[in-house]
């Protein structure tokens, strides 16, 4: 904690309970800033509860469950969601570092869990990838998200002026981050392994990383992405479906796609109205996951997708005021690197969805079904409001301490 000298006079000045440690407590003041957020992610979630319950009501009822099966899901992870937030909101951020090398080997451990060969019965195959715990309850490249932001950015401040030599700066990093993103791609899932190197590029520029680093990296990481991409055989489908979307060679991989495209399409302007999207009935598959952008698109119409992109363009422009009016490098650094984590999730899946980018498979936060993805971006958004807090001594009776007010947290 920085010192502050204090003169005699006004030190002599205090009252006696205004001087007792027992007798002084200390208040977080949440900034305009981190509210807002906090309204903009209630109603992002408050909405994706409402389309995910109609998006999945007849999957659940094929499955002979009732139709709040998913949703009622759901909200068990909303409810640990919600701890999660309190938690993050309340625990000084600057802890973060502290403990970022337990959090990534935590990340590690649970992403080297899904790719051995003898932990098959506590995560299995689905859809032919291995990425989930206990039966889909648990997706470890979540949490290995959140790793990567915190331990980029303790190493990026830990490491200064290195960060302008490549072998004491970058070097470290990529090795490390590139042990998850080998772990991400044998389960396998490519979009993960192109989504650490981005966060952790975004940690590391804004972090002052010279350019000339980052088109290094991209022509020696290009020629491995490229044979990746040729070894699994669903990612090379997808690209060339999505090059030939029109195609009848590539109607099979295009299904999803054009099914996405139908129901936007026949959302028109104010959409079906809800509850009455015919894509969910079987036509669209995941609808209530990986495709729930096509279900407001169908129910909500044009006024919905750009609703919800607005909504999310909000939550990333006061992720980044916070970021700016950080306390510390390291807070900042997470600020950003939490923010264009949450946006570029958000913007792939809208993408996907209308048909401008490839299937990915990315969720859309706070709306798409999945516990993980849930209760990661409630975390991270309690993260960016305790960022976004200042605290103050209140001494004796409630008054607060001028002096120690003016005080921000190391």
């Amino acid at each position: 904690m920085t010192s502050i000298a204090v003169p005699q006079g006004i030190a002599g000045a205090r009252s006696p309970a205004a001087r007792s440690p027992e007798q002084a407590r200390t208040r977080w003041r949440i900034d305009v800033e981190a509210r807002a957020l906090i309204l903009v992610s209630a109603v992002l979630l408050a909405f994706g509860l409402a389309t995910l319950y109609s998006a999945s009501a007849f999957k659940a009822m094929d499955m002979g469950k009732g139709s709040a099966y998913f949703l009622l899901k759901q909200l068990s992870g909303v409810g640990i969601g919600v701890v999660a937030f309190a938690v993050a909101a309340k625990v000084d951020a600057e802890v973060w570092r502290k403990y970022a090398w337990h959090i990534m080997a935590l990340a590690m451990l649970g992403m080297l869990i899904t790719i051995l060969p003898f932990t098959k019965t506590i995560a299995p195959p689905i859809l032919g990838a291995r990425r989930f715990l206990f039966g889909g309850s648990v997706q470890p490249s979540e949490f290995a998200k959140l790793a990567v932001v915190f331990w980029t950015a303790m190493i990026v401040v830990k490491k200064g002026d290195q960060m302008r030599r490549f072998s004491k700066g970058m070097l470290p990093i990529v090795v490390v981050i590139g042990v998850l993103a080998i772990m991400a791609a044998l389960e396998p899932d490519l979009s993960v392994v192109l989504f650490f190197a981005l966060q952790m590029g975004v940690v590391a520029f804004a972090a002052g990383g010279r350019i000339g680093h980052f088109v290094l990296l991209g022509i020696l990481g290009a020629p491995v992405i490229w044979n990746e991409t040729q070894r699994l055989q669903y990612v090379m489908e997808r690209l060339l479906g999505f090059a030939d979307a029109a195609g009848v060679a590539h109607a099979t991989v295009n299904y999803q796609l054009t099914q996405s495209l139908i129901a936007v399409g026949s959302g028109g302007l104010l959409g079906v109205g809800f509850g009455e999207g015919r894509q969910q009935n079987g036509f669209l598959p995941l609808s209530y996951d990986d495709f729930i952008g096509s279900s407001i698109g169908e129910e909500w119409g044009f006024v919905g997708i750009a609703g919800v992109t607005i909504l999310y363009a909000t939550w990333g422009w006061l992720g980044f005021r916070i970021a700016k009016r950080a306390e510390t490098q390291f807070q900042r650094l997470v600020a950003i690197g939490l923010t264009v984590t949450m946006l570029v999730t958000a913007y792939l899946h809208l993408g996907v969805v209308v048909g401008l980018l490839p299937t990915t498979g990315l969720t859309l936060p706070f709306i798409s079904y999945g516990r993980s993805n849930l209760i990661l971006s409630m975390f991270l958004t309690g993260i960016l409001v305790n960022i976004g807090s200042r605290g103050e001594r209140i001494v004796g009776s409630g008054a607060t301490d001028p002096l120690a007010a003016a005080l921000r947290r190391e």
